[in-house]
């Protein structure tokens, strides 16, 4: 068979991915969740300060991201975990590996119509969401929201990508499911504070580059670090920029790592199902 990938085979099974997730209604829930968000953020973000309204976009995309960051990858996780495993049970995948398409296209096409249908919740979300304050924003603060929503993109299709290498692993839905949600934990709430720890065992003495390199192993933390290092503001309040190695506050090495968290799973999980 050739090595040649029939991209019209790829569309199809992304397309029926990504109709299936428009049928259900996912799509549109999906970017109801983040609207809302989005909004009572810009807008009673500074609450707790006694204030009322929309103040800056800085604050605005700081508060969001520490939202997105427990939102997005729950999502995504649970948007992939059966893509193959559940073609499995269901016994079409049989159907679908007897029919003149590779395993490769499979796989890219279920990824590819996930991807599109998470994209576009996500874009629609949190454009919804800060639309009613476009008259207050600058052509800088819609630049840099864009920005924003780009890397909540890119972080959901890394936990995409993760979630593939699941379902191709899994023996049933139910372990998938399971694994999916231990990963979630891990990587939004357990990582950070094995790392804190890991600072406390050792005295401080734990240098930035070992701190820094670490961090580039949690796809959640690259995403913070990407926006944190678009915003003055962003870095201090959160502190890191004294911390970091310059050539990891470079948006476009972070965007490397980023990237490679969302290729490196996939090319595992294609292994896998071949």
């Amino acid at each position: 068979m050739s090595n040649r990938i029939e991209w019209a085979q790829v569309r199809v099974i992304a397309a029926k991915e990504f109709r299936d997730r428009i049928r259900n209604r996912w799509v549109v829930a999906v970017a109801l969740i983040f609207s809302v968000f989005a909004l009572a953020i810009a807008y009673f973000g500074t609450a707790q300060q006694g204030e009322v309204g929309f103040r800056s976009i800085d604050v605005t995309v700081s508060s969001l991201v520490s939202l997105v960051i427990y939102l997005v990858p729950l999502i995504a996780l649970i948007l992939g975990y059966d893509a193959i495993v559940g073609e499995r049970e269901r016994g079409s995948l049989d159907l679908l590996l007897s029919m003149p398409i590779t395993r490769f296209e499979i796989l890219l096409g279920k990824y590819l119509g996930l991807a599109a249908a998470l994209a576009s919740s996500t874009v629609i979300g949190f454009g919804a969401g800060l639309l009613p304050l476009a008259a207050g924003l600058s052509a800088n603060d819609v630049y840099h929201y864009a920005g924003f929503v780009l890397s909540a993109i890119l972080m959901g299709l890394a936990f995409l990508s993760i979630s593939m290498l699941v379902s191709v692993i899994a023996v049933d839905r139910v372990r998938a499911s399971g694994v999916a949600i231990a990963l979630w934990f891990f990587f939004v709430l357990i990582f950070d504070l094995l790392l804190m720890g890991a600072l406390v065992v050792s005295q401080g003495n734990l240098g930035s580059g070992v701190f820094a390199a670490i961090l580039m192993l949690n796809p959640a933390d690259v995403f913070r670090l990407l926006n944190i290092f678009s915003s003055q503001q962003a870095q201090s309040m959160y502190g890191l920029a004294t911390v970091m190695p310059g050539i990891l506050t470079n948006p476009g090495v972070l965007l490397a790592v980023m990237l490679g968290w969302i290729v490196g799973p996939f090319i595992l999980a294609n292994g896998r199902f071949k």
